[in-house]
């Protein structure tokens, strides 16, 4: 990039996707979210604005944002502004994404030990596509969990650190 310094890419890149998605930055902000978007899956992305996979994460939420706006609502949360969230949530890997649909925290099964959040990025818009469209549809039958639409190569691994106890 014509002798600019990765670290202000980084920075200006983390910049631009602030700009094309709202951030969540207290706890008042996440709980009246949680409460106050009706009939859309509510897309809550835990994790940090200078993190390369949660940028990664962030322009693939920002390219379909506008696709899915009648079936979602998107929200950056920062991990370290809204650490009750993060724990409650066991927000120990970032990124990672927790949906709701009116104030019900939706679960998702993705073949892997956890339902109750999304761990790494997506590795492809469809991928992201696919799940809104799952949850979307499935909470407006009344489910509370459904079974994730993405290849089980596309979802990343990831070992549960309370995992034995």
């Amino acid at each position: 990039m014509l002798g600019y310094s990765s670290a202000w890419c980084l920075e200006l890149f983390s910049i631009k996707m602030s700009f094309l998605l709202p951030s969540l930055t207290n706890k008042k902000e996440v709980d009246q979210a949680i409460k106050s978007v009706a009939e859309k899956v509510l897309v809550l992305r835990f994790g940090k604005e200078d993190d390369p996979v949660c940028l990664q994460l962030d322009d693939i939420l920002a390219k379909t944002s506008h696709d899915l706006s009648k079936m979602a609502a998107i929200y950056l949360v920062d991990v370290r502004k809204v650490p009750v969230y993060t724990q409650y949530f066991d927000i120990s890997y970032i990124p990672s994404t927790v949906f709701f649909f009116n104030g019900q925290h939706m679960k998702v099964d993705y073949g892997s030990p956890d339902h109750t959040k999304f761990v790494g990025s997506f590795k492809t818009k469809q991928d992201f596509i696919d799940l809104i469209e799952v949850i979307y549809r499935g909470a407006m039958r009344g489910k509370l969990i459904v079974r994730s639409p993405i290849d089980p190569k596309n979802v990343p691994k990831y070992d549960l650190l309370y995992q034995g106890i």
